[in-house]
């Protein structure tokens, strides 16, 4: 017998209250208004734009995406209208709709993290930053200021002395123990983190004996990293205390639910934006669906509820 009245969707991260746990994952629904005429965005927990740099980036030479088996390898190369165009372009759109806005970040610099965070930080409507730390650290010979918990914590401290936002700091996965990483940033004074970003990959084109991408490589997302997206959640759900926003091969609401049973506040769908623009607001549903069904009047009262002692059914 289902419950007749509908489930309360709300979750908290940190200060930003959301009204569902669903959120857009950054780089796979544009600046928002490019899929308003396929979602309804007030239905939405949150919108995460296109990561922002200070300036405009034309990103990598095409080709820089491939379809892989169960998913797809981009090297974008972080295409972005650079921070000022969006806030001046963009926001007053975002500002029409009742949905909380966060801007993802990056920059090559710790001065441009900061200087990204100080623009955006009285922005009206801007709701809290996500910093993506996958990026190269010019002044490091290129790796990844997310690679290593001492440089990911100054980063984060950085931006923190910018802004009055709260601040998620996205993790790259590409790392030994990403939940050393999540409890330096912590420590850091992040709000909450965000898992996984895209996992480096690379495809052949045995004809050519070339790479298919420009770039050689690129970020792997879609359903194939589902695994290693529940894994790597579960291990800092454990670590930390602050809020953790699972991502990585979230098609279905039987998917979001599987990282919200591990503890994950919140999901960020990605790559399901490019093969079914209705995805977020299908998946919501079908969360929804799923706690009437089995008498849950609360997400929260769900989250957090794994066993990992296992099924106790048998055969």
């Amino acid at each position: 017998m289902k419950t007749k009245t509908a489930p309360q969707m709300a979750v908290q991260i940190g200060r930003l209250k959301l009204k569902n746990p669903v959120m857009t994952a950054s780089g796979t629904f544009g600046y928002g208004e490019e899929y308003a005429d396929y979602v309804d965005l007030n239905k939405l927990g949150a919108i995460v734009v296109k990561g922002l740099s200070a300036k405009p980036r034309t990103g990598n030479p095409p080709p820089r995406i491939m379809e892989t088996t169960g998913g797809m390898l981009n090297s974008i190369g972080l295409q972005n209208i650079g921070v000022d165009a969006f806030i001046k372009e963009k926001m007053p759109y975002l500002r029409k709709y009742d949905v909380a806005v966060i801007a993802n970040i990056y920059g090559e610099s710790y001065a441009e993290y900061q200087q990204v965070a100080r623009k955006l930080n009285s922005v009206k409507g801007l709701h809290a930053l996500e910093v993506n730390v996958s990026c190269p650290n010019v002044k490091k010979g290129g790796l990844s200021f997310g690679t290593d918990p001492k440089i990911a914590a100054l980063v984060t401290r950085k931006v923190k002395e910018e802004t009055d936002l709260p601040v998620i700091i996205k993790l790259t996965p590409n790392v030994t123990d990403i939940a050393a990483v999540a409890e330096a940033v912590e420590r850091a004074g992040a709000d909450a983190v965000s898992l996984i970003n895209t996992l480096t990959g690379l495809s052949v084109d045995l004809k050519n004996r070339a790479p298919h991408l420009k770039n050689i490589t690129g970020g792997l997302s879609g359903p194939a990293i589902k695994p290693v997206a529940l894994r790597m959640v579960w291990q800092v759900v454990k670590r930390v205390s602050i809020p953790v926003i699972g991502i990585g091969g979230i098609m279905t609401a039987g998917d979001a639910l599987e990282f919200l049973v591990l503890g994950a506040k919140a999901v960020q769908v990605g790559t399901a934006n490019f093969v079914n623009p209705h995805a977020t607001t299908d998946i919501l549903e079908g969360m929804c669906s799923y706690l009437k069904n089995n008498h849950i009047n609360d997400i929260n009262k769900f989250i957090g509820t794994f066993n990992e002692g296992g099924s106790s059914c048998s055969g």
